[in-house]
């Protein structure tokens, strides 16, 4: 009983986490590394989490989706080896609001910290 209760609400709660952690991950990635098709983007997720915070394909183009809805990211179409590949690139105002989230997600990590008795 309490254990179907606490698998959903860890279910709620990491989808809720992850959700934005996803994006601010994806714009970081795009401004470490330039323009990226999508499957690129999810191999550098993979590699930099270990493994751990990998979305599907579908959740990635969401992500992406909503990214470009904002402005944040734009794409293009590229041809490689033969087969045309849509690349995404981060924006002017994705660099900016970047900047301010690494701001946030510093202090995050800061109070995370502190209540963790790690300061």
């Amino acid at each position: 009983m309490f254990g179907d209760a606490k698998d959903k609400a860890l279910k709620k709660l990491r989808k809720d986490m992850r959700s934005g952690l996803y994006s601010f991950l994806v714009l970081t990635i795009l401004e470490r590394e330039g323009e990226l098709h999508g499957y690129a983007i999810r191999k550098k997720l993979e590699e930099f989490s270990d493994g751990r915070l990998v979305p599907s394909e579908g959740a990635l183009y969401d992500i992406l989706k909503s990214l470009k809805k904002y402005k944040l990211v734009d794409n293009f179409w590229a041809e490689v080896g033969g087969r045309p590949r849509k690349y995404y690139r981060l924006t002017e105002l994705g660099r900016e609001v970047l900047a301010e989230l690494k701001g946030e997600i510093g202090e995050i990590m800061l109070i995370l910290k502190r209540m963790e008795g790690l300061e």
